[in-house]
């Protein structure tokens, strides 16, 4: 059951949970995992490196002689052990893409939404009537007041990419400034965004393009 709110932030009514989000979750958690893993993992650049002792400039000639001075032998100043020497088993250029297929993606999302909605985690929102101006107005309508944003639920907007000239941009405008706000649309929503928020809220229009996509992919 998710609370379906008004462009002021007031209860209008409740929604029943869509077919496609009331399967059970069990046995899911793996591969949300993977995918919130691939997620954090597949931007990394991976361009960290160190310089071996053969890379290192300097250190050619051999300190001081090898007997007679008392001091432990030394071949080389750029040698581990010395300060601004070459690195042992450090890190080199690598790729941190990791990749996972369709089905498990998507049964990953379809379990963490599905999780939101089951745990009263979604708030759907009436766009027919919203105007927003400033960012008092939008923390006014997730938080009650612009003070109660300072220490609110962090929450995650999603509106529908049909909304991006219009209600998206509006959103995203506004929302910029509130800490504990992330707005984005349903074409770049990632498992780990709605995973990681406190609170989901929904435009209508997403709702719809959401169960309509996973409904669709399901037959």
């Amino acid at each position: 059951m998710a609370q379906v709110i008004d462009a002021k932030g007031k209860v209008v009514r409740e929604q029943e949970t869509p077919d496609v989000f009331a399967g059970s979750t069990d046995g899911k958690a793996n591969a949300v995992f993977r995918a919130v893993f691939r997620e954090l993992a597949n931007p990394r650049a991976g361009t960290a490196s160190t310089k071996k002792r053969d890379e290192v400039r300097g250190g050619g000639r051999k300190p001081w002689r090898q007997k007679g001075t008392g001091r432990a032998r030394q071949g080389s100043i750029r040698s581990p052990q010395w300060a601004h020497g070459g690195v042992v088993f450090g890190p080199q250029p690598r790729s941190y893409v990791s990749s996972l297929n369709k089905k498990e993606r998507r049964a990953a999302m379809l379990a963490a939404l599905s999780d939101k909605f089951q745990s009263g985690g979604v708030t759907l929102l009436d766009t027919t009537k919203l105007d927003l101006s400033k960012t008092k107005a939008l923390a006014t309508l997730l938080f009650g007041s612009p003070k109660a944003a300072k220490t609110g639920t962090p929450t995650l907007i999603v509106f529908a990419t049909d909304e991006l000239a219009t209600v998206g941009a509006s959103l995203r405008r506004t929302g910029r400034n509130l800490v504990y706000v992330a707005v984005t649309h349903t074409g770049e929503l990632d498992v780990k965004d709605v995973v990681g928020c406190g609170r989901l809220v929904l435009t209508t229009a997403a709702s719809d393009a959401l169960v309509g996509k996973y409904t669709k992919e399901s037959k």
